[in-house]
């Protein structure tokens, strides 16, 4: 990454940190997700082992009763007894062994060895019922060699329900067949569950979701059996709502084809338990990398960019504020506290040097005020001097030192106009000319002239400009006046727009205009005049001048 993209340093920082944290909570994330869904295996895998388990305890259980009906069968038929002696050896089995109900067993020679506990159980119902389940499938083997055909079922017998074993001898045996009935009750000690296992319940269920034993749940209660029945090929594992629309886990083994399996129910406290690990191993490593972002964005906020805004909001008061400072203080991390002290330096350093430029800066306004000062003290001298030896002259002479005396006070008036208040600064254009204007009406003109102005313009030039300007004037109009007697002269000046003023000259009648001296060419370069009107007829010329106020 190129911290160099971010301008701020807190943009930098905040850049490392989350080049830090992203890889670490994608890996937290990971291992979050690959621990759920191993816990979760986990308990799918010891739901199946909880049906495939109790599938095997009721697969023994039906193995063992096969067995002792094969076993009666095969003693009774060595024996030889009779029908009435066998059934009472069958009886005398039936005592011993708690929930045997009833045993039929057909030889090949023709006898019938019966017994039932049950007195509503015939010899005929247990033949009728050997003969039915005959007919039907018989169960296929798990592993290794069958001891018979047999076949597991359910059935009733006298308005009773009883597990039924049936068994045909596959061999050239005396024995044909024989028929075991049991209590349900007797298997529900292969059903056995610990308390460790509240929420599951187990049942062997038959085909059509009859419960023929159940463990876990009230034996009445069959809600939590899948409101759609599933029979396992083999292994099945499912979520499915119950009878009662809950949704719940199952897991189901065949044990006797077509029709007997076993089916386990599972409550979701496992799955939710496995979540709220999930969410624990997912939220803590993530909220404590965003508690630690904020912890870190903070310590960047007070420990670092607070001081450096300080510097520059120090930095910036300046404009305004001169005695502005950047704040110090002693939890200051040092480099930024050496930068601040630096910086307050180099202020104080700043504002010495500017303590030393302003007073050299008004001493220096001092000097050359007084410099005018005594320029316009001494034109005023020069002024009067003229003034006083022109009374000892008379015709051209007089006029000469008259004209002379007029340019001296265009010299002296834009100097006591721009140092009017103390400071150099720029002429009312329209004060400045009704000035000069007077003194040209005073001074130069003759008894039968007449000299007028007409000046509407609030601008204003630099003295340097307004000094060309009442020359400019001065002359055209002294000029004009030498040439002709009883004439009338007036002076027009006004704005053409916000930046330029126009200045006219015109006669009250067609006068004979001389040519300029050399001087005046350099006059309007000074003033940046630009002739718009070369004299003709009444009109002296016309001039415009940009100004910049």
């Amino acid at each position: 990454m190129r911290l160099a993209r971010f301008k701020t340093v807190r943009g930098r920082l905040l850049a490392l940190l989350v080049a830090i944290v992203l890889p670490i909570a994608f890996l937290t994330a990971i291992a979050a997700i690959t621990t759920y869904r191993t816990v979760i295996a986990s308990i799918q895998s010891f739901q199946a082992r909880t049906a495939d388990d109790f599938a095997v305890r009721t697969r023994v259980w039906y193995r063992g009763a096969l067995r002792s009906l094969l076993a009666t069968g095969t003693t009774l038929a060595a024996m030889k007894t009779g029908d009435g002696d066998c059934g009472q050896i069958e009886r005398e089995m039936l005592t011993q062994i708690a929930g045997y109900r009833a045993v039929h067993i057909r030889m090949r020679d023709g006898r019938i060895c019966s017994a039932s506990l049950d007195d509503r159980i015939s010899t005929a119902d247990l033949d009728s019922s050997a003969e039915g389940l005959k007919g039907r499938q018989v169960i296929q083997v798990w592993g290794g060699t069958e001891l018979a055909r047999a076949r597991y079922d359910q059935i009733r017998v006298g308005g009773q329900r009883y597990l039924a074993v049936y068994a045909q001898n596959t061999t050239a045996g005396p024995m044909q067949d024989a028929l075991l009935l049991v209590d349900p009750d007797l298997l529900n000690q292969v059903f056995d569950v610990s308390g460790s296992d509240s929420g599951i319940a187990v049942a062997l269920v038959n085909r059509g979701g009859d419960v023929i034993t159940s463990r876990g749940v009230d034996e009445q209660d069959d809600s939590w059996l899948p409101a759609q029945e599933i029979v396992p090929q083999r292994t099945e594992r499912w979520e499915a709502p119950n009878r009662k629309g809950d949704m719940r886990s199952y897991a189901a083994r065949l044990v006797a084809e077509p029709d007997l399996y076993v089916i386990a129910n599972f409550d979701d406290m496992a799955e939710r338990a496995a979540r709220t690990q999930f969410l624990a191993l997912l939220l803590t490593p993530l909220l404590t990398l965003a508690l630690l972002c904020f912890v870190y964005l903070r310590a960047i906020d007070r420990h670092c960019v607070r001081w450096l805004r300080g510097i520059e909001a120090a930095a910036r008061a300046r404009a305004t504020l001169s005695s502005a400072r950047a704040a110090v203080a002693d939890d200051m991390p040092s480099d930024i506290r050496s930068v601040a002290e630096a910086f307050n330096t180099m202020v104080d350093d700043q504002e010495v040097r500017q303590r030393r430029l302003q007073t050299a800066l008004d001493d220096n306004r001092f000097l050359v005020r007084e410099l005018h000062h005594r320029v316009k003290n001494s034109l005023q001298v020069v002024q009067s001097y003229i003034g006083l030896s022109k009374r000892d002259y008379r015709g051209e002479a007089r006029l000469a030192l008259s004209d002379a005396e007029c340019r001296v006070h265009v010299l002296s008036a834009a100097y006591r106009f721009t140092l009017a208040d103390g400071e150099m600064q720029p002429v009312r254009v329209d004060l400045f000319l009704d000035d000069v204007m007077t003194m040209i009406f005073n001074l130069i003109r003759r008894r039968d002239q007449w000299v007028t102005s007409k000046i509407e313009t609030v601008s204003s030039l630099a003295v340097d400009r307004i000094i060309p300007l009442g020359f400019m004037i001065v002359d055209v109009v002294s000029r004009a006046l030498r040439s002709t007697p009883d004439v009338s002269i007036m002076v027009m000046v006004g704005d053409t727009d916000a930046g330029t003023i126009e200045i006219t000259i015109e006669a009250d009648r067609a006068i004979t205009y001389s040519e300029p001296p050399k001087l005046f060419a350099g006059l309007l370069a000074q003033i940046e005049a630009v002739q718009v009107r070369k004299p003709e007829g009444r009109v002296l010329g016309s001039w415009r001048v940009v100004h910049r106020g």
